[in-house]
């Protein structure tokens, strides 16, 4: 038994004894509670909790991509992708531990330190009744531990060392883990930084397609007004006013600014918030009514892929064309639509150099014209069974010299192929191939197959696709599936191939399978040429002729059959500039057909069933209601209800239900799995140019009817041209002959063209687009009013759309130009 005396006025030891053991015991249940309360850390309360977690699952998932690192955003800090690859699953696991530890013990949320503070209240309240109610003001230690000996003592004393230090390692360790976190966030950050403003310095120009535009004037009063109303929130916020907003018939009203508040806020809730929650929730039943398309759309996949449902052909063609008997092969005529098909910035650069004429000369030899024609030459089909069609509307001199030296090199080899050249180009390419159309040796010819410039079709494309028309006689038109050599180039291009695998993979084929209806894809198909006369031709009233055939042959009954496994490779556009382009085209010209076509599918023949398809499902969901709603939900309604409490929109409207479909369009690529964020968030980027395409198409503006090819750079695959390599090898000696004579002989002419680039050399630069850098401002200004109503998952949805318009808008995405 140990005696413990202490003298009147002294701490008594005992009590601080306790009071060690206490604390000790206090450390180790803060350790398990603090272990279930890193389970309940997904709490959406608070915005600042959440913050950094969200902040590093979108930072890690949007670089995760080496490519994307390389070659978009932070070309300039290559180390980083290997940091990223070596830490990508501990950023994942340990570093929610360390968040936990650190936001749980911080305000606002004083869960941590209340519960602290009340059970060491409690327990020293509790040893405060022992002392009082026991009988000896000196007890012992013995006494304490019910008869413990000295030895279990020093156990507990040890233990409670070690308990110590260990609760100091996981404490530096978890310091160490944010420190080195944040380190990686704010490098990140800066380079971001540094890159935009390097690029608002170095841009001269902004986006001259869209700076006037009537939207873009719209967005600009917008952005002023949300300026506005959240300085004017502000300064109620730090007026204490969002706990007791000023009445107007009260006597709290002292001063002008506290009037103008509260008639603010009498106006607010109920003249302005009603119509704004109205237009929200029709948005919502029509983003409802879209979602459950896409979901039917991958059920009727899931369907075709379970029951192995692919078109089936009567009859092959496995023959060898050369042996066999060619009159069973059916006459086919290849167009292949051209317009400047070359890629003068590549030809420039080189140009520049005059010691390096070898190269300028080789560049000038592979480009996208030269990849097409070749392809198409050496298809596996009878040479007197088939003709192929150039049909160049260069305007360039240079190209079309070009163009017609490469027909005249196929044509020595003994391959049946024409070159033509319009003098009046009128119409674009419905134009190009209506005025092919109409020579007189077209109707020798059964099919006509069509591939743009870029496109690369396989050596056994015919003998895959042609079979499917004989025993099908009311059968119009086989299309066939795009493959992308260009897919992996950046992130614009990965995020295209999400979209575009999942147009091929699911809406494509389960509309030629159920329906045997789809847009025709413009290339890479084959047309039985009865079926496009008897249903008009080719039309220049659209931007979009393929799909305007497409319907006008619906509606006089032909079928349509797609071919999911065989596939052409393509290019994607790379540029920004060139991909918003296309979609404005691809976007205004269903607009423009709708407009022309509805009173002829009303009157049409075809079934009732097929005439609310066509009508409601092709045209009004899927090419108005779509981009619609996308741009009016998500940039325009979401931002105002930060401003306007009263009327709401859910969470699972604005992050659940667009995460699923996002998931959904994604399982047709698989490995874009880790860009399943940055799609979700470039989608609703791109809604802006779709709604503005679609108004234009719809009221038909100027800008619905304008054409631009879109811009390729002629690239390649591995196994591109494989059959021409085996089957021409022997003449392989006679073609580099061929080209070194022409070089020899075309010497002045190259001087000639590189003269003419080196004069005409302009520096090209990356844009600025002001209508995506304005939007930017506003779902940022959002995103900050949202913070003082602690709406967290709305502010997390602000603020990465916002800093992905302000990157989309600065054109840090898909090619930069140094």
């Amino acid at each position: 038994m140990l005696a413990l005396s202490y003298s009147p006025g002294q701490p008594n030891p005992l009590c601080v004894h306790i009071s060690l053991l206490e604390e000790c015991e206090l450390f180790d249940k803060a350790l398990e509670e603090l272990q279930k309360k890193e389970a309940k850390i997904w709490d959406f309360g608070s915005p600042f909790r959440m913050f950094p977690v969200i902040l590093s699952i979108f930072l890690v998932m949007y670089l995760q991509s080496r490519v994307f690192v390389d070659r978009v955003l932070f070309r300039d800090l290559r180390h980083m992708s290997y940091h990223i690859e070596n830490t990508y699953m501990r950023l994942y696991v340990p570093m929610y531990h360390n968040i936990a530890h650190l936001m749980s013990t911080r305000p606002p949320n004083h869960e941590f330190q209340e519960w602290w503070n009340k059970e060491k209240e409690r327990r020293q309240h509790g040893l405060l009744l022992h002392t009082d109610n026991s009988k000896s003001q000196n007890p012992s230690l013995a006494e304490i531990h019910g008869g413990a000996s000295p030895e279990e003592d020093r156990r507990t004393e040890k233990d409670r060392h070690r308990n110590a230090r260990q609760l100091s390692w996981v404490c530096l360790l978890r310091f160490q883990q944010s420190a080195s976190f944040v380190a990686w966030i704010a490098s990140g950050l800066l380079s971001l930084i540094r890159r935009a403003n390097r690029r608002i310095a170095a841009s001269s120009r902004f986006s001259d397609s869209w700076s006037d535009s009537k939207l873009y004037r719209v967005i600009k009063v917008f952005l002023g007004v949300v300026i506005v109303l959240l300085v004017f929130e502000l300064v109620a916020y730090f007026k204490g006013w969002h706990f007791s907003p000023p009445s107007v018939n009260s006597a709290d009203v002292l001063g002008l600014v506290e009037l103008v508040y509260a008639n603010w806020l009498w106006i607010r809730s109920n003249y302005l918030a009603p119509p704004l929650q109205a237009l929200a929730n029709v948005c919502i039943v029509l983003f409802l009514i879209q979602s459950l398309d896409r979901i039917g759309l991958m059920l009727g996949c899931f369907w075709i892929k379970f029951k192995g449902i692919k078109p089936v052909a009567l009859v092959e063609f496995d023959g060898d064309v050369e042996n066999g008997r060619n009159e069973e092969y059916p006459m086919v005529l290849v167009q292949i639509p051209m317009c400047n098909e070359r890629e003068p910035d590549l030809l420039c650069a080189y140009a520049k150099i005059v010691d390096l004429l070898l190269l300028l000369t080789k560049i000038v030899s592979e480009q996208v014209y030269q990849q097409s024609i070749a392809a198409v030459c050496v298809m596996d089909w009878p040479r007197d069974r088939m003709l192929v069609q150039v049909l160049d509307d260069s305007d360039d001199l240079d190209v079309q010299m070009l163009i017609k030296s490469e027909v005249q090199k196929w044509q020595q080899k003994g391959v049946h192929i024409l070159y033509r050249h319009r003098l009046i180009r009128t119409g674009y390419k419905a134009g190009n191939l209506k005025s092919a159309m109409s020579c007189d040796y077209v109707k020798n010819y059964e099919f006509v197959a069509i591939f743009d410039a870029d496109f690369q079709p396989a050596p056994d494309f015919l003998k895959r696709t042609i079979p499917h028309f004989k025993g099908n006689d009311d059968l119009a038109l086989v299309q066939t599936r795009w493959a992308f050599v260009n897919k992996d180039e950046n992130l614009l291009t990965r995020l295209q191939n999400i979209n575009l695998s999942f147009h091929f993979e699911v809406e494509q084929q389960v509309n030629g399978v159920f329906i045997n209806f789809f847009g025709f894809n413009g290339t890479a198909g084959v047309w039985r040429i009865k079926a496009l006369e008897e249903s008009g031709g080719w039309l220049e009233r659209t931007t979009v002729e393929d799909m305007d055939i497409a319907v006008r042959a619906h509606l006089g009954g032909w079928k349509f059959i797609y071919l999911n496994d065989v596939k052409c490779l393509c290019e994607l556009p790379e540029s920004y500039e060139a991909y918003k382009k296309q979609q404005h085209r691809w976007h205004s010209g269903p607009m423009q057909l709708f407009r022309l076509c509805f009173f002829d599918v009303l009157r049409s023949k075809i079934s009732l069933s097929k005439k609310a398809n066509l009508i409601c499902l092709f045209f009004l969901l899927r090419k108005l209601i779509l981009p619609f709603y996308s741009f009016t939900l998500f940039c325009i309604i979401l931002p105002l209800t930060m401003f306007l409490p009263e009327a709401h929109l859910p969470a699972w409207v604005v992050c659940y239900i667009p995460g699923l479909m996002s998931i959904l369009n994604i399982i047709p690529a698989p490995r874009s799995f880790p860009f399943i964020v940055p799609y979700l968030l470039f989608e609703n980027t791109m809604s802006v140019t779709k709604f503005n395409a679609m108004i234009s198409g719809l009221f038909r503006f100027g800008s619905s009817y304008e054409w631009i090819v879109t811009k390729k750079l002629g690239r390649s695959s591995e196994t591109d041209l494989v059959a021409f390599a085996e089957k021409e090898a022997v003449s392989q000696v006679e073609v580099t002959g061929l080209h070194r004579a022409s070089s020899e002989s075309g010497l002045a002419q190259l001087n000639k063209l590189e003269s003419m680039t080196k004069k005409n050399v302009k520096r090209k630069r990356n844009r600025l687009y002001r209508q995506e850098l304005v939007l930017a401002f506003i779902l940022l200004t959002a995103a900050a009013r949202s913070l003082l109503s602690a709406q967290g998952i709305h502010f997390y949805f602000l603020l990465f759309q916002g800093i992905t318009f302000l990157v989309v808008g600065l054109d840090l995405i898909g090619e930069q130009v140094s």
